[in-house]
């Protein structure tokens, strides 16, 4: 504080505090920190001394060649199996030891790049049976669904485009339709973060514009932070603001999109130097 005199009276002014102290406000918070992970299968090395952040309120990416380890790490970093080393905190809290359905109640939930639906149920159903994810008893798991998870269910479907087919059969839904019901069902458990796995992997490029859509609003709009796993670089490139590559199991760059377009290790990593 600094004294400050006016007509005779002293009153204090704060001084402004040392520009060290202002680059630290400046610094995205992480909300994820992911510090030297590794794992192994065996003798075969999937994630080795692996650092990430992702800052709260971003979308960030994940890419890399095929075998590049990046579905482990989301593995790991939902707790559905054990890491070797390093450190997992979500929230400043270290998670690495925690169970998957635990994580989930933190708010960090997952998708995959194959479809985890219930085929026979219809739309409605299938949302309302994703809600327990965060519940903690198992009498919560077997009462009937509130009017208000019932509305929850049908707005979250009408924000992904399913609002139609909201009575139909999951199983009847095409891929990428499924694709869009599977991310409802987690938005339903109301993430903090999302992890993606592949989101647009396997959809009919129609409807690759609308789903990169439904991100950008589930994270400008819901507050949802996310990381995706994408292969299709176009696709990952419009979406995240910083985007991190592996390569044999070791992170091999990070950056921008446009210094991840240029980094010449990334190029030789999916065209082999061509």
């Amino acid at each position: 504080m600094s004294a400050v005199v006016h007509d005779g009276s002293v009153t204090t002014a704060a001084m402004p505090p040392p520009a060290d102290a202002t680059e630290e406000r400046r610094r995205p918070v992480a909300l994820l920190e992911v510090r030297n992970v590794s794992k192994c299968f065996g003798g075969v090395v999937a994630n080795r001394d692996i650092s990430l952040d992702v800052p709260v309120g971003s979308i960030t990416g994940l890419i890399g060649p095929n075998g590049s380890g990046k579905t482990t790490l989301f593995n790991s970093i939902v707790g559905q199996h054990p890491i070797d080393g390093g450190s997992i905190r979500f929230d400043g809290q270290e998670i690495s030891k925690l169970r998957t359905p635990t994580i989930a109640r933190l708010g960090l939930v997952r998708t995959f790049q194959q479809t985890h639906i219930y085929g026979k149920m219809n739309c409605v159903q299938n949302m309302q049976i994703s809600t327990p994810q965060r519940c903690e008893t198992l009498m919560s798991m077997l009462r009937r669904p509130s009017a208000a998870i019932t509305e929850r269910a049908e707005a979250l479907l009408d924000f992904v485009g399913l609002g139609p087919k909201r009575f139909v059969p999951a199983g009847d839904l095409s891929f990428g339709q499924q694709k869009l019901l599977e991310f409802a069902m987690a938005l339903m458990n109301g993430p903090r973060l999302l992890l993606l796995d592949e989101p647009t992997a396997g959809i009919n490029p129609v409807l690759i514009n609308g789903l990169v859509d439904r991100l950008k609003r589930s994270n400008a709009e819901l507050g949802i932070t996310l990381l995706v796993i994408e292969h299709n670089m176009r696709v990952i490139m419009n979406l995240a603001s910083e985007i991190y590559c592996l390569a044999h199991g070791e992170l091999l760059a990070q950056g921008s999109p446009d210094a991840i377009r240029h980094d010449p290790r990334v190029v030789d990593a999916y065209l082999g130097g061509r």
